[in-house]
């Protein structure tokens, strides 16, 4: 994809997601639920990979590595991401000529040093540039298992589409700062849900690459108790909210992911696919399908130019953090037109779990 504006780090796309959990046996069964496959293991380290399609997984046992600190603080939990970068130890750097915050992840013997820097809630940030098959990080610093298909299929996912941060109430100001400051991010939508009883503000950002999108949440109303604070409480701080997966066919993989045993976020009400169509004028959807797998669709269908986003989110499956699974359809936003069904949805599933006590909400 052409860089949409000045590209100064050289930014292309999600290496991966790195996660942390006390003890083996929580965070394999979601990945495995969710079509990735153990593929490899770290050639000196307690690290393991998991793939599915483009999409790496890493698990980090490493004892008193910044991973089982992290652990310590916030459970299960997703520890770290890695930004593609054209050349690493540049945007190193110019990141530490910023202000970044450096954080030294140590190497082996014959292994690469990862520079990275200190990114949301104490999360680490790797910047990768050895992507390529056959040089990338994993073929240098890891072993694959004997047999594995290297990319498998899983259910269908191809690509890390975005994922979303939770902030502290007044934070969101510094974390939208940081990414235009330190990777020349730019919001492109700004959104402002509000619920019976709760409300959220989220800025959307996006990098110059047009592959790293990253929303930013945060409470919507003081003193609240909706799903923003509900996140923070449960995770000990601020995080990786969610990470959405792209695919060709959202409809099989949701097939796919039912039969896996994959849990779903409370569907929205009737009324939301009854108004379909006078929302989207033929988008040519079926609207029947949709209704039965409690897939949203979202984009725009004026004059003729077709743009259609599908997605729907599991419910939370590593301690508060869910996953979104979308097939975009030349639509790039995030489903803005389905925000206010979304977030209404969240907050019914909050209130049958008695986490809002609507008493004490003016």
């Amino acid at each position: 994809m052409t860089d949409l504006f000045d590209n100064p780090m050289g930014l292309d796309g999600f290496e991966f997601v790195e996660y942390v959990a006390p003890e083996r046996g929580v965070l394999e069964p979601v990945f495995e639920m969710m079509g990735f496959s153990h593929v490899a293991r770290h050639r000196s380290k307690d690290v393991d990979l998991w793939r599915q399609g483009d999409i790496n997984f890493i698990i980090n046992y490493q004892p008193r590595s910044w991973a089982s600190y992290y652990a310590e603080e916030h459970g299960p939990s997703a520890c770290g991401m890695a930004f593609r970068v054209r050349n690493a130890t540049q945007a190193y750097q110019r990141a530490m000529d910023l202000g970044a915050q450096p954080i030294d992840i140590p190497a082996g013997p014959m292994e690469l040093k990862l520079p990275a820097i200190r990114g949301i809630g104490g999360a680490i940030l790797y910047l990768i540039d050895r992507y390529e098959d056959g040089a990338s990080i994993y073929d240098i610093d890891f072993e694959y298992l004997p047999g594995v298909d290297r990319h498998p299929q899983g259910c269908g996912f191809k690509l890390i589409d975005h994922l979303t941060h939770n902030v502290y109430r007044g934070r969101m100001d510094y974390w939208a700062g940081y990414y235009e400051k330190l990777f020349n991010f730019r919001e492109i939508r700004f959104f402002d849900i509000k619920g019976e009883y709760t409300g959220l503000r989220s800025r959307a950002m996006t990098a110059p690459d047009g592959k790293i999108r990253i929303p930013l949440n945060e409470e919507g109303r003081a003193g609240g108790e909706g799903q923003i604070e509900e996140y923070l409480m449960q995770y000990n701080g601020e995080g990786i909210q969610h990470i959405a997966f792209s695919c060709d066919d959202l409809l099989t993989c949701w097939d796919r992911l039912k039969q896996n045993g994959v849990p779903f976020m409370t569907a929205p009400p009737a009324a939301y696919y009854e108004m379909l169509d006078e929302r989207l004028p033929g988008h040519g959807e079926p609207v029947p399908e949709l209704r039965a797998r409690g897939i949203l669709l979202d984009g725009s269908t004026a004059e003729g130019d077709t743009r259609l986003l599908l997605q729907i989110f599991s419910e939370t499956l590593i301690g508060p953090i869910f996953f979104e699974f979308i097939q975009r359809k030349r639509d790039e936003g995030f489903g803005e037109g389905n925000f206010q069904a979304l977030f209404e949805s969240m907050e019914r599933d909050q209130l049958r779990r008695g986490s809002i006590h609507t008493g004490d909400v003016a």
